[in-house]
């Protein structure tokens, strides 16, 4: 794909992406597709894939309490828990506010270890990591921030998140459905959201402006960022998922490019069908 290669005018040292269809074909890669990438964020979309494959196990029921008091595992996947962004107390109470939350993530883990008796590392290596093929991703820390993966492995988990393997379409569909409608709050390098949507562990384009993707995504994209530059999202409509990894932290430059990539990516495979 000819959109690919506008990474090359990014303003970092390293950068690769890759589009892979709903069919689970790739549509086009460009970049190291091998270099390992700090995460930074999107490692919570694999976290919370964890999560749910626990779910589904019948490890944890997603309204089970979890978190401050009030919370459920739902609540922590959803940044509805209360908890502050990097620190263990609860600044509201749950279901309240869209408070964007590494904390609520830690806890998560954390949750997820007492409830299987497995490290949650090692549990997300054989729930999802493995059973992807994704040898060479690691979540060593925090599972809200810590993960480190490749173009490559990550385009196995756009694909499963389009034609899901490992869970219940049903499942899948619910996480990827607004959890807690009509709350406010901050997204993380673009400001105050009304509302601010998120599913289960994966943020909701809808109507959020200014926004990370691009114009012409479809309100009902889904995916993450990470501060580390690094971003996947999915787009129903147009039955594809993009993958960019970098190694410059997130800032003006990512602002000011991420968008226009997405719309051309989104052109060309427009173009394609």
């Amino acid at each position: 794909m000819e959109s690919l290669r506008t990474i090359e005018s990014w303003p970092v040292p390293t950068a690769a992406a890759a589009v892979v269809r709903a069919d689970g074909t790739l549509a086009g890669s460009h970049g190291p597709v091998d270099h390992r990438f700090p995460l930074a964020s999107v490692t919570k979309p694999l976290t919370a894939y964890a999560a749910l494959v626990a779910y589904e196990e019948g490890a944890v029921e997603l309204d089970e309490p979890a978190g401050p008091e009030g919370s459920t595992v739902r609540h922590l996947l959803a940044h509805t828990s209360g908890l502050a962004f990097d620190e263990h107390r609860a600044m509201a109470p749950a279901g309240e506010r869209r408070l964007y939350s590494n904390a609520g993530f830690e806890v998560l883990g954390d949750h997820i270890t007492k409830a299987t008796g497995i490290p949650f590392a090692e549990y997300l290596r054989q729930a999802v990591l493995e059973p992807l093929g994704m040898t060479a991703t690691t979540v060593d820390g925090s599972p809200a921030k810590d993960g480190v993966s490749t173009v490559s492995d990550l385009v196995r988990f756009a694909a499963e998140l389009q034609a899901p393997r490992l869970l219940d379409v049903r499942t899948v569909a619910e996480a990827t459905a607004v959890v807690h409608p009509g709350l406010k709050g901050v997204l993380p390098g673009y400001g105050h959201q009304s509302p601010n949507d998120w599913g289960l562990g994966l943020e909701i384009r809808d109507g959020k402006s200014p926004h990370w993707t691009g114009a012409a995504s479809s309100p009902r994209t889904f995916g993450h960022f990470g501060q580390a530059g690094t971003f996947l999202w999915v787009d129903p409509d147009a039955r594809a998922a993009c993958v960019a990894l970098a190694d410059r932290a997130f800032g003006p430059w990512a602002v000011a490019a991420w968008p226009p990539f997405t719309d051309a990516v989104l052109a060309e495979l427009a173009e394609r069908r």
